[in-house]
């Protein structure tokens, strides 16, 4: 047990990374079933469809969960209305600052665990009320800011009092000790969580992360203000190159435009949006959602065991 392990009410200090249309009560259930806290991503979603799922994972699971909401969505009060509604365990948001929304969830008696990639807004987040903070590395899947893990924890660990989550670039054991030495309290892992046996995308899309090396993903979207880390295939040359010749934003976007859903259901590996972090060279097999959280935890424990007395 650690800060974590309190707020969120698990057995490990994990928790699922927030992929949008993947990260639903299938791995939520599955992964908080294994000790970690699952979560279901309303990206992209209505209303009606999270409230469904919310009720769909209590079904599945008597462990906490949570759900991610992104601050940007069109119908963002429409979400956080639901999850207050239906009291989920944690809400963590990504895109912006949550604070006019945590009084009402914290009325509602739920955790805020807000995802940021620098330390103004973690500042930001702690003193608006926020139980935890993810701190995310530009080395993580889908939508990233522009500072390491390596060099973000740490100093965002000396500038706010609440914990730590590291995220970006955490897929094994080895990488959840490091979180610790820097400062980490708990982990994010969303890549890890692709392949696990009950995620629901496209076996296609597992297939990309399993054939991934350390070189196999970039960032696009740097012109657009907008970043986003995937597999490099043709889709994702396409839009690097349209950047390289300053195209404008609308045409970026139409390119990417139904790419996500195109990986994550028909497994397009060479025209789907495949996003998935720079440690996806280091995933090399399918396994059960439980499987992958023990398997990691055993690891740090050998690993700080391996290194006693080095130092």
């Amino acid at each position: 047990m650690n800060k974590v392990c309190e707020i969120l009410g698990t057995e490990y200090p994990i928790i699922q990374g927030a992929m949008a249309w993947i990260a639903e009560g299938n791995l939520a259930s599955a992964v908080s079933n294994g000790g970690g806290l699952g979560i279901i991503a309303a990206g992209g979603r209505d209303a009606e469809w999270l409230r469904a799922e919310i009720r769909r994972t209590r079904e599945l699971t008597d462990k906490p969960f949570g759900v991610n909401i992104m601050l940007l969505a069109p119908n963002v009060d429409e979400l956080m209305d639901v999850v207050c509604e239906e009291k989920v365990a944690v809400v963590t948001t990504g895109a912006g600052n949550p604070g006019k929304y945590i009084p009402k969830l914290k009325e509602a008696g739920i955790k805020v665990i807000p995802v940021v990639a620098n330390v103004t807004l973690a500042i930001r987040v702690a003193r608006a009320g926020a139980d935890a903070i993810v701190a995310e590395g530009t080395e993580a899947g889908g939508h990233i800011g522009e500072t390491t893990t390596m060099a973000l924890v740490p100093q965002m660990v000396d500038a706010v009092d609440c914990p730590v989550i590291a995220a970006g670039g955490i897929a094994d054991g080895r990488g959840i000790a490091a979180a610790y030495m820097l400062g980490a309290d708990g982990v994010q892992i969303g890549t890890r969580f692709l392949v696990a046996d009950e995620c629901i995308v496209h076996p296609g899309y597992k297939g990309a992360i399993l054939k991934a090396k350390d070189s196999s993903t970039v960032a696009t979207g740097r012109s657009t203000g907008h970043p986003v880390r995937v597999i490099k295939n043709k889709l994702a040359k396409k839009i690097l190159r349209l950047e390289a010749e300053n195209a404008d934003e609308e045409q970026i976007n139409q390119l990417c435009t139904g790419t996500l859903a195109a990986a994550v259901r028909d497994g397009d590996a060479d025209n789907g949006n495949i996003m998935s972090g720079q440690i996806a060279g280091l995933v090399k097999k399918e396994q059960p959602a439980a499987e992958i959280i023990e398997e990691m935890f055993k690891e740090a424990a050998d690993v700080f065991a391996s290194r006693k007395g080095i130092i």
